[in-house]
């Protein structure tokens, strides 16, 4: 994670430097708070800049993960971290950043097999934060990113390069650049395993408050949905959520929910749809506590 001195803070530098000044080195202290000033500009949120590269020190945060997993995570301590790091580094280190599919990180996965309870299976799609505080509330939840999969590569970036069979830390590729993305292929084939394996009762978290919450080219939509079982599941429980103070703009009945609805029906599945769950609404105004509905809500109470 990368943390960023805002535009105005940098201000606040060049003009503490230049009050500083004294008559003789003026133009000196001006030059470095123009120098400083520039700097500051470049790493201010917004500005455009170049793809980042390989997530530097990638190899012991992931085995470290792995580590962490095992010993304090898991039921099993029979994964083997180091032969998991040298399945990845094989699929990725030695193909070109736009060259990794899915059938690459075959052997990785063979490393790795979870088996994961009924009934605790969470998706997601826009929902990212507050499906985070949905699973910590409600523990028997399972996402994608409790897996060991999921927990060892959340939120790391990577890719190869061909000439020299590494890793490459100066820029990698967007998503959308490449078919064959090596961090799209992992979590496209993550994300297929997480869903046949689901069981009993899942539950769907989709954000009513944009358009197309339902979204056929998100990874729930082109993935998960594709890989869920009829027969293995009992019900898809869908909960739209909303901002406390909106927009409100799909919702059971209306937008792409209505769409994501049809395709379960046509395939089977049992399914409910709830647009106003109250336990949602709560940590949204846990979270954001001065929105006008939040505070009406707290007031009635």
């Amino acid at each position: 994670m990368y943390k960023h001195t805002s535009f105005l803070r940098s201000n606040e530098i060049v003009q503490d430097l230049t009050v500083m000044t004294s008559s003789k080195t003026s133009a000196f202290f001006v030059k470095i708070s123009i120098t400083i000033w520039f700097i500051m500009l470049q790493l201010c949120p917004g500005q455009p800049r170049a793809e980042l590269g390989t997530t530097p020190n990638i190899k012991h945060i992931v085995v470290g993960r792995c580590y962490a997993y095992v010993t304090l995570l898991s039921d099993s301590p029979r994964y083997d971290c180091e032969e998991i790091w040298r399945q990845f580094e094989e699929a990725v280190a030695r193909q070109s950043s736009c060259n990794v599919t899915v059938e690459d990180y075959s052997h990785m996965f063979n490393a790795m097999p979870e088996i994961w309870p009924c009934d605790r299976f969470l998706f997601w799609s826009k929902t990212r934060t507050l499906m985070h505080s949905y699973a910590a509330v409600f523990r028997h939840f399972w996402t994608l990113e409790d897996t060991l999969v999921g927990y060892m590569f959340n939120d790391l970036v990577w890719c190869g390069q061909e000439e020299d069979s590494g890793f490459d830390f100066n820029s990698c590729p967007k998503w959308s650049v490449c078919r064959n993305h090596p961090v799209y292929s992992l979590w496209r084939q993550a994300s297929q395993n997480f869903a046949e394996m689901a069981c009993g009762n899942i539950t769907v978290l989709l954000n009513g408050s944009i358009a197309n919450a339902f979204n056929r080219k998100s990874m729930f939509g082109s993935v998960e949905l594709d890989s869920l079982n009829p027969q293995r599941l009992d019900y898809v429980n869908i909960k739209v959520v909303t901002n406390p103070d909106g927009p409100h703009v799909e919702s059971c009945t209306q937008g792409s929910i209505v769409d994501l609805i049809q395709i379960l029906r046509s395939r089977g599945f049992h399914w409910t749809c709830t647009d106003d769950d109250q336990t949602l609404r709560i940590l949204q105004c846990l979270q954001d506590p001065k929105q006008s509905s939040c505070q009406t809500q707290a007031n009635g109470l």
